[in-house]
């Protein structure tokens, strides 16, 4: 008699025999899966505020240089198109931070979905804030480079406590470091002065973003690989055996 009639199963050439450990690696493939379906996408996000960055401040320290030159007056501050397209690119990566996180977790439910909804509003609440304080300095006669200057600080603190927030929430230190990484990038900004500040918020802030993007995909990529090598092992049945 074989084996496999005492026990009451039929010889099935082909059959995938599974180890405990590969079940568990299985199991913690499906986990994975099922929370990066769930989260908000690091690259996604970082490459929207690196172009955004990266794009808008070339923009304004381009046009300052130009006004510094001589070109449209002497003041060295950003011209009108400069800002716009800085404050349309701005816009547009709150916008898509919004909407990107709120569908991840729209998924979820309890805590995780509530925690999401509020860490994406909280991006669109934080500038809506910067909007009413630069109102107010404007009221007050600030200068166009203090103005220039304070716009810039503190977006780049909202943006940075946010991602300090969200590496917390998420259990994401890369997100942590990041934010770390915004913060000292604008306070060293805010010293060097206008036009240089848009320069090192393009090059070190934008190029931060972008950085950290790439490294998020080599990251998902290796993981990947692993995960594919590490695949539990297919063994075919070898017929059955002889009593």
């Amino acid at each position: 008699m074989t084996d496999d009639a005492r026990t009451g199963r039929p010889d099935e050439p082909g059959e995938v025999t599974l180890d405990a450990a590969a079940s568990l690696r299985l199991i913690r493939e499906q986990q994975e899966r099922a929370r990066a379906a769930t989260e908000p996408d690091g690259r996604a996000l970082y490459a929207a505020w690196g172009a955004a960055w990266l794009v808008g401040y070339l923009c304004l320290w381009s046009s300052s240089r130009r006004t510094a030159d001589g070109a449209a007056g002497a003041s060295g501050q950003p011209e009108p198109w400069a800002f716009a397209v800085f404050g349309g690119a701005i816009l547009a990566a709150v916008a898509f931070t919004i909407v990107h996180t709120v569908t991840r977790t729209a998924g979820t439910r309890g805590a995780s979905a509530r925690t999401g909804a509020l860490y994406g509003w909280a991006w669109f609440l934080g500038f809506l804030a910067i909007a009413f304080i630069q109102g107010g300095l404007a009221r007050a006669g600030a200068s166009p480079e203090v103005m220039g200057l304070a716009s810039n600080a503190t977006a780049c603190l909202v943006v940075g406590l946010l991602y300090l927030a969200g590496g917390m929430v998420f259990g994401e230190t890369r997100l942590y470091v990041l934010g770390v990484w915004i913060l000292l990038v604008a306070a060293v900004a805010s010293f060097v002065g206008i036009p240089l500040t848009y320069l090192v918020m393009a090059l070190a802030g934008g190029g931060g973003f972008l950085l950290l993007a790439a490294l998020e995909q080599v990251l998902r990529s290796r993981r990947r690989r692993a995960g594919r090598a590490a695949a539990p092992s297919v063994v075919a049945g070898e017929g059955p055996s002889r009593a």
